[in-house]
């Protein structure tokens, strides 16, 4: 029996919507808890990155890499487009990954 994992292509952004961090993980709920808590140093640190606004799921952890260095090269506009067609209100949609 094995054990299904799922990866995320995600986007998070600043209170204000001005920066957009992309990243890959195959925990979508601990990864943005980790952001929001300042877990741990780097980008998202640095400029406030906390609110999730993007993300994609992938059966394959290949598939997800790939898609995340795409997503990585496009310039912001596009980026911003993405988010506005998955996510018009730029809603933080953390809380729907909270489990009580």
């Amino acid at each position: 029996m094995s054990v299904s994992v799922n990866y995320f292509v995600y986007i998070i952004t600043n209170k204000n919507n001005t920066v957009l961090y992309t990243g890959f993980t195959d925990d979508l709920e601990r990864r943005t808890y980790e952001h929001r808590n300042k877990i741990h140093k780097g980008f998202s640190l640095k400029y406030n990155c906390f609110k999730l606004v993007y993300f994609e799921e992938f059966k394959e952890m290949a598939d997800a890499l790939h898609r995340e260095v795409q997503l990585k090269k496009y310039r912001r506009k596009w980026k911003e487009n993405l988010i506005n067609e998955f996510n018009p209100d730029w809603r933080d949609l953390y809380e729907d990954f909270v489990v009580d």
